[in-house]
């Protein structure tokens, strides 16, 4: 069965993020720290991932776990805790076992428990972490097979249901509707602030395929930095915003102000006497921008708190599709149960082709050694491909039959759970 797979891992459902951190394998020793942890605490495999809000143990061993390992673990990886620190990290991590911590695996990497439901970005965080746990030859088949077969089922939560549908993040948010607006390609942009928001707006604007970029910013180094990553993007001192008479099409502003520097007049000299309408989007808190511009200028107005009522909605939908990727999850255990049993016939049956090998060698090179070498060598080799025939069929056989009694005691055992779950 599953019960070799287990999980000790902190999350940020468990714990804030500074006691989470605690858990962490102190970098630049890891390698060794991790190999020491799997040997003292007897584990035939493990994988180790950490993320922002995320420190997760999945090892293998089919050995009995004490609902101890995670004080045990702890003072292999942090030795320097003293007790209470050590006690009060320990009740907040989990111990999952069986089908329970491969369900949790699946659950990671389908973002179902992540902090932003349906972030893709836990697929790319696995996949280094198997790498780099194979790279230090922590890992083995078992992870190995249950990895593959887990980044197959966050791949197929993706594609079945709409748990990564709508964007959650306010600038994603912001930056579709300005192309709802249809904003084209070469259109002039105004970019005011250059802090973080700004900033991933500037990387929209270039995945977006838009050139024509000016940023005002403070610290002209930041607006640079920013405007570098157009082909015709323009770097400007904040206070130049208020002499700029070369037009623009849409206006993206966010500074650390704390009341509108765009106002009435400095819009109007913005728009350098075209009547056009246009888009703004104002994405600090508060306001930026002066809202008296909406009576009085034709303009396409986005906020934040517009977007976030979006963001609430998204994050409802995203919630919903929840339910379809747990269906999904619950039926791959079940194929992983089958996965699982036919790669243990194949491991036990593994020394079967050989075995069969050396009888078809030895017939033909000591039993019948002198009846084969007397025949001509056109009946050599119907002979040879006729024994090679037979090798593949006698090596065949067994494993089909071992695989078929093992998909049939796993159907077994789910007919079973699922009688136990209804009368429960």
């Amino acid at each position: 069965m599953l019960d070799g797979y287990h999980i000790l891992t902190i999350t940020h459902r468990d714990a804030p993020l500074e006691l989470i951190g605690q858990a962490l394998v102190p970098s630049g020793d890891d390698g060794e720290v991790l190999q020491r942890l799997k040997a003292h605490l007897g584990w035939s495999e493990l994988l180790y991932l950490s993320t922002c809000n995320r420190v997760m143990y999945l090892f293998y061993s089919q050995q009995p776990v004490s609902e101890e390992t995670a004080s045990e673990a702890l003072r292999v990886i942090r030795p320097d805790l003293d007790e209470n620190r050590l006690l009060q990290l320990r009740s907040r991590m989990r111990l999952l076992h069986g089908a329970q911590a491969v369900q949790h695996l699946f659950e990671v990497a389908g973002s179902l428990d992540s902090l932003v439901v349906g972030e893709r970005e836990i697929i790319r965080q696995l996949r280094e972490a198997y790498d780099r746990s194979h790279a230090m030859r922590l890992t083995g088949d078992h992870l190995r097979l249950l990895m593959r077969f887990t980044i197959e089922t966050a791949k197929e939560i993706y594609s079945n249901t709409g748990i990564g549908e709508k964007a959650l993040s306010v600038v994603a948010l912001a930056f579709a509707e300005m192309q709802k607006a249809g904003l084209p390609k070469h259109a002039r942009i105004l970019l005011v602030g250059a802090g973080q928001t700004n900033t991933l707006f500037a990387k929209f604007l270039k995945k977006g395929g838009y050139h024509h970029v000016t940023v005002f910013n403070r610290s002209i180094e930041k607006a640079q930095a920013a405007a570098q990553l157009f082909s015709a993007g323009n770097a400007l001192p904040l206070d130049a915003l208020e002499h700029y008479t070369e037009g623009f099409d849409a206006l993206i502003v966010c500074t650390g102000a704390t009341q509108a520097i765009v106002t009435p007049e400095l819009y109007r000299r913005l728009l350098a006497g075209d009547a056009a309408r246009k888009i703004v989007v104002d994405l600090s808190v508060p306001n930026n921008v002066d809202k008296d511009i909406l009576s009085d200028f034709a303009v396409r107005f986005i906020e934040v708190e517009g977007l976030r009522n979006t963001a609430r909605e998204n994050l409802a939908h995203r919630e919903r599709e929840k339910e379809k990727a747990e269906a999904i999850i619950a039926q791959r255990i079940y194929d992983y149960r089958a996965l699982w049993h036919e790669r243990q016939v194949e491991r036990s049956l593994s020394h079967i082709p050989d075995e069969v090998r050396a009888v078809k060698d030895r017939a033909i090179n000591e039993v019948f050694g002198k009846e084969f070498a007397g025949l001509d060598p056109s009946a050599q080799e119907l002979m040879l491909k006729m024994m090679n025939y037979m090798e593949k069929k006698c090596v065949a056989i067994p494993m089909k039959a071992a695989k078929a009694i093992a998909l049939h005691a796993q159907r077994s055992h789910h007919s079973k759970e699922t009688a136990h779950r209804a009368k429960g």
